[in-house]
């Protein structure tokens, strides 16, 4: 049984590169008991490609996280909410 929940979305945007791209970990439990990282990553807006790594302990698969964590942020990836900007400016209204 995995001890803490461990679920993670980051993004990558560059608009003079067209690039907007995710990337999504999680560390999940399989049917038969095993500790199964799964990581998700593509183009915003599209289903992307899976990969899921199985491992003994939850320890393995916490370090694995941890290092794929660490490359993307090297690249320049950040969590989903320090992406967002506003589409329009906010409205005031004066009574």
């Amino acid at each position: 049984m995995i001890a803490q929940l461990y679920r993670l979305c980051i993004e990558r945007r560059d608009a003079e590169r067209n690039m907007a791209r995710f990337y999504a970990l999680s560390i999940e439990e399989t049917l038969f008991g095993q500790t199964c990282l799964v990581r998700r990553w593509g183009r915003i807006g599209t289903t992307g490609r899976t990969v899921q790594h199985s491992f003994d302990t939850e320890g393995e698969a916490v370090a694995l996280f941890l290092e794929l964590l660490r490359a993307k942020r090297m690249r320049g990836y950040q969590p989903r909410s320090a992406n967002r900007t506003r589409r329009s400016n906010p409205v005031c209204l004066t009574g």
